[in-house]
């Protein structure tokens, strides 16, 4: 009787301790916070026939942790990616000014290829806003942003050893799907649509890849150095639409640097190391 009673505590002992060490691994997150400049080139013939090209800044917030759906294996990833740019005519005797926040959410499955590279993919939906002005024209001189989207998005991670020091080099992709955006039509100014348009005119219109073929990817390298996570990288943010007989376009492309911290919900006397979810 004293053995059975002893089997049973060490099997409910195991199965706690495996239960703890799951509910451990959900109370990782990680919050990561850049800032970089770089080159933009943007198009809209609602505003203008030519391409401005000219110099942004970008500000970029994330985060990444891991949750319990499917034993584990589901992380939620959040992006707010913030930009703004100056840019000139061909002639440079014009100039555009403009800006977008892009808030971004998705939940990717991972797959483990080995201990050091993963893979993640799942389904992400996104909103955007901003304007564009051109200084040079008088009656239609800005133009709205206003669009949302569902999709896909995916990330590569690799762990590796840099200088006998734990690195993560990331590679993130996302692809919108299916989406609505507002536009007026061609030629239409806002007192048009807003003013004295009787109706008749539609100025939501449902987007796909063809009428928006997106894309918004980037690479990392995180760096552990004394008790802060440096990142470093690239993101690239290649936006374009035609709708309502409306070209436009706007390509980023920006060098970031900024840090990484990773938090974990902790007792009192907890004083486990925090470890990042990228490793998990």
């Amino acid at each position: 009787m004293m053995r059975r009673s002893w089997i049973v505590c060490c099997i409910l002992a195991f199965c706690c301790s495996i239960s703890a060490q799951e509910e451990d691994a959900n109370r990782y997150t990680s919050h990561a916070l850049m800032g970089g400049v770089g080159l933009a080139n943007v198009f809209d013939n609602y505003l203008s026939p030519l391409e401005y090209t000219g110099i942004e800044a970008r500000l970029q917030r994330e985060t990444f942790r891991k949750t319990k759906l499917m034993e584990g294996n589901v992380f939620v990833q959040t992006l707010l990616n913030v930009n703004a740019y100056t840019t000139h005519s061909p002639a440079e005797n014009a100039h555009m000014y403009g800006g977008l926040v892009n808030w971004n959410i998705s939940w990717l499955y991972k797959w483990e290829l080995n201990n050091r590279i993963k893979v993640l993919a799942g389904p992400m939906a996104d909103m955007n806003g901003g304007v564009i002005y051109n200084e040079r024209n008088s009656n239609n001189p800005a133009q709205a942003k206003a669009y949302a989207n569902i999709g896909v998005n995916a990330r590569v991670i690799y762990n590796f050893n840099l200088f006998h020091k734990p690195a993560t080099l990331h590679y993130l992709a996302s692809l919108p799907l299916l989406g609505a955006m507002f536009s007026p039509q061609y030629g239409e100014s806002y007192y048009e649509m807003f003013g004295i348009k009787k109706g008749g005119s539609h100025n939501v219109c449902l987007t796909t890849p063809f009428s928006q073929p997106s894309l918004r990817h980037a690479i990392y390298l995180d760096y552990p150095i004394s008790n802060t996570t440096l990142r470093i990288g690239y993101v690239g943010d290649l936006q374009q639409h035609k709708v309502n007989n409306l070209k436009g376009h706007v390509y980023s492309h920006a060098l970031m640097f900024g840090f990484v911290k990773n938090f974990k919900l902790i007792k009192q006397k907890d004083k486990d190391h925090v470890k990042t979810p990228y490793q998990l």
